[in-house]
């Protein structure tokens, strides 16, 4: 079970035990404590901290949208990145089939890390982690012999690309550990809807179409925490990014 089905049935189910603790707890208060007056109080409270709960998930929602979107966005360039630098060695000649190969196996590694259950085609197994696959790469190239002003332009573009793409590499690594879940910020905001829940069952009569309020409210706290995790891991989990695009590249580099 991942993280975000956890935190998200933690988050429905909370609110929904504030709601039976308010229920439960409206007989045991006296008249006063139930008046006008001291509902009109609680609703007050319960509605401001309702306003900073909406606010503090709408922000991690879009600061996830964001982190996301950038993330998306470096492995589209990658994937155009390595597209352009198996052209460019494919075009250098027989003497880079090497690099190609290499590039291919580090590709295919690479995207097993990402989506182990997924078949990326046949591959072998690297010996070493991907960015010391990269800097291999660029030692083969580096050590190609151009014969003619054609071999040496293709030689510096491809060392051109690959320099780029391990700046991304990197990029995309750091943020992936950088971005990590804003654990207590989320409990606390988990919390506060329990509070906001049980106001709810405190001053209302228990029937169907309470029960049917709060847990439908309860649903859409879940959901936004449920996104808000998801958003933050766009490698794995339910809303991980497609795996298509690298399947279609690697189907067109060097076997």
């Amino acid at each position: 079970m991942t993280n975000s089905i956890v935190l998200a049935a933690v988050a429905f189910l909370l609110p929904i035990a504030g709601g039976a603790i308010g229920m439960a707890s409206r007989g045991w208060l006296s008249s006063h404590h139930l008046s006008k007056d001291s509902t009109d109080v609680v609703k007050l409270a319960c509605g401001l901290i309702a306003t900073l709960v909406a606010l503090v998930l709408s922000l991690l929602v879009s600061s996830g949208n964001s982190f996301r979107n950038e993330v998306e966005n470096e492995y589209k360039q990658a994937m155009v990145g390595l597209s352009q630098l198996d052209q460019r060695l494919a075009a250098y000649g027989p003497e880079a089939d090497g690099s190609r190969h290499l590039l291919r196996n580090m590709l295919a590694a690479s995207a097993k890390q990402r989506w182990p259950l997924e078949d990326f085609g046949p591959s072998r197994p690297l010996d070493r982690p991907v960015p010391a696959a990269l800097l291999d790469l660029e030692r083969q190239i580096l050590k190609l012999r151009p014969a003619s002003d054609e071999q040496k332009y293709f030689q510096a573009q491809a060392l051109q690309l690959t320099a780029g793409l391990a700046q991304i590499q990197r990029l995309v690594s750091n943020q992936e550990r950088s971005n990590s879940l804003p654990l207590p910020i989320l409990i606390a905001v988990i919390l506060c809807s329990a509070a906001i829940f049980g106001s709810f069952g405190l001053y209302a009569e228990p029937n169907v179409v309470v029960l049917l309020s709060i847990c439908v409210a309860a649903a859409a706290v879940a959901g936004s925490v449920f996104l808000i995790v998801e958003l933050n891991t766009p490698f794995s989990g339910w809303l991980q990014l497609p795996s298509a695009p690298l399947k279609a590249l690697l189907a067109g580099l060097a076997m």
